[in-house]
């Protein structure tokens, strides 16, 4: 979700808790995006600013998570390898997004509310 300016009011992260396992979070459907977008866990890392090493950990962490793959390192040939999503990534993606429209459609009023509400104390 884009990061709250001055003049909007506040937003919504979602942070989604799979048992003891781990979790699924901005971060990592962040970084599942951008290996759509580029063909490569590093070109991934670079657009996050994040290292290989991070980004290489952070997509094998969500495999872990899931118990699945959605990420999966494909095999270099003359300009080397590169990574692609799954059947399993691709809707992974969408389902989080999702989720995260539906919480921030249900919490809009309260948001607009806080704001309200903070900027009442500031001037206080």
């Amino acid at each position: 979700m884009p990061r709250a300016s001055a003049n909007s009011r506040p937003q919504l992260s979602v942070r989604i808790d799979l048992d003891d396992r781990g979790r699924i979070g901005p971060g990592e459907i962040e970084l599942l995006e951008q290996i759509r977008e580029h063909g490569s866990i590093s070109a991934a890392g670079r657009a996050m600013d994040m290292s290989y090493k991070r980004a290489w950990d952070l997509g094998d962490e969500i495999n872990r998570i899931c118990g699945r793959a959605a990420v999966e390192p494909q095999a270099g040939g003359k300009n080397g390898g590169g990574a692609m999503l799954t059947t399993f990534g691709a809707p992974l993606i969408a389902r989080y997004r999702k989720i995260e429209r539906d919480a921030a459609r249900a919490v809009r009023k309260e948001l607009t509310a806080l704001k309200s509400d903070i900027a009442r104390s500031r001037k206080s």
